[in-house]
């Protein structure tokens, strides 16, 4: 058996007390994550009539919300996604249905359950800070920069990838695309994007230069692929399709794209869910959620190999994930991953993963080092 700290993680499901619930979590197919998190907070795509709105929850304010909340409205359409800015914990970006993307910033004193007027209503937040407009169609995913400080990267039904200076509010550059583009990921400091799109191919963009560096045949099943980059390394992971709706990850080298994944596609299981792929750089696991399932399963990768750890299941299936950054994790607990799944579209369940250890003291093998939230690149 092949030696590894990570070999006995396990998921943990948090006590009822410790969920969100009696939310109205959107019931839009469009394929995103649904609810993002960056720790101090989680969004949420929100079911509202009379256009879009989207629902940000402080991660104290857990158990059943009041059936009148705060929401942050300002979209003519449904939300789609929304993205954490990763160096100010409290400006958030969402696009949507109406071609859009707006950025927000959040109150300092907001409160999801009692955010109040004068007269002790529930108040919305809805002037967005800036209003980024370019694309021709729907928005559908939006990404920022992992390094850069106000550079946003976003995708529509126009079959673009468009690069944003949020400060001046102009799309610096546009990626074109043949379909739609299903799944983005940067690279680890940000000078590349992988796409997935429709057309069934993955790209490797030189996001300066906007040219591809490197392109190939994706999976071949109709349903949308998604793409994540391995930490700092040159290789990514995909999800997706066979032609037989095997469920499938791959491994790829990012300058051989046409050579196909290394060692060839993992077959995973038959279902119909999009997987989820979230890489956690730190521990080199990689968590794969099934859309529409109740499993969370992760992976350990090394040396373009992915070695089953073990499978998080439970009989309630989620349609959205999101992984807090790792500032977030409980070291007395030993949990090396915190999570957030959506249950049956009205509650938010935290994830534990966590490393069973019997010593009282800090685990230092199992927490390496730390990017840090400031921008390293000013702009």
């Amino acid at each position: 058996v092949r030696a590894s700290k990570y070999r006995h993680v396990f998921g943990q499901p948090a006590k009822k007390e410790l969920c969100y619930e009696n939310l109205r979590i959107t019931k839009n197919a469009w394929d995103s994550n649904i609810i993002q998190t960056n720790g101090k907070y989680i969004s949420v795509n929100w079911e509202s009539s009379g256009g879009g709105a989207f629902a940000v929850i402080p991660v104290n304010e857990t158990g059943k919300a009041p059936d009148t909340v705060s929401l942050f409205r300002g979209h003519k359409g449904p939300v789609l996604d929304t993205a954490f800015n990763p160096f100010n914990e409290q400006q958030i970006a969402s696009c949507s249905d109406d071609g859009d993307i707006l950025i927000w910033q959040i109150p300092d004193d907001y409160s999801f359950h009692k955010y109040l007027d004068e007269e002790e209503n529930i108040k919305d937040v809805t002037e967005p800070i800036k209003v980024l407009s370019g694309h021709k169609k729907k928005v559908g995913l939006i990404a920022f920069h992992p390094c850069a400080e106000n550079v946003l990267a976003s995708t529509s039904l126009d079959y673009s990838v468009k690069i944003w200076n949020v400060e001046t509010g102009k799309d610096e550059i546009t990626l074109q695309h043949n379909d739609f583009v299903t799944s983005i990921s940067f690279n680890y400091n940000g000078s590349l994007l992988a796409t997935c799109s429709r057309d069934k191919k993955l790209r490797i963009w030189d996001i300066r230069s906007g040219k591809i560096i490197s392109e190939g045949s994706g999976h071949a099943g109709a349903k949308p692929s998604r793409v994540a980059w391995l930490g700092n390394t040159d290789r990514i992971v995909t999800t997706g399709f066979s032609r037989f709706s095997d469920r499938q990850i791959g491994i790829w080298d990012v300058e051989n794209i046409d050579k196909g994944p290394i060692n060839g596609f993992w077959q995973v299981d038959t279902s119909s869910g999009v997987l989820i792929p979230y890489f956690d750089v730190e521990t080199s696991i990689l968590y794969v959620a099934g859309k529409g399932d109740g499993n969370i399963r992760y992976y350990e990768y090394i040396n373009d190999e992915l070695f089953e750890l073990s499978e998080y299941t439970s009989t309630d299936p989620q349609r959205g994930f999101a992984v807090a950054p790792k500032y977030s994790v409980n070291l007395k607990d030993n949990e090396v991953t915190k999570s957030y799944k959506t249950v049956l579209d009205n509650s938010i369940e935290p994830v534990s993963f966590i490393v069973p250890r019997r010593a009282e003291v800090f685990q230092a093998d199992i927490y390496p080092d730390l990017s840090f939230d400031r921008a390293s690149i000013e702009r």
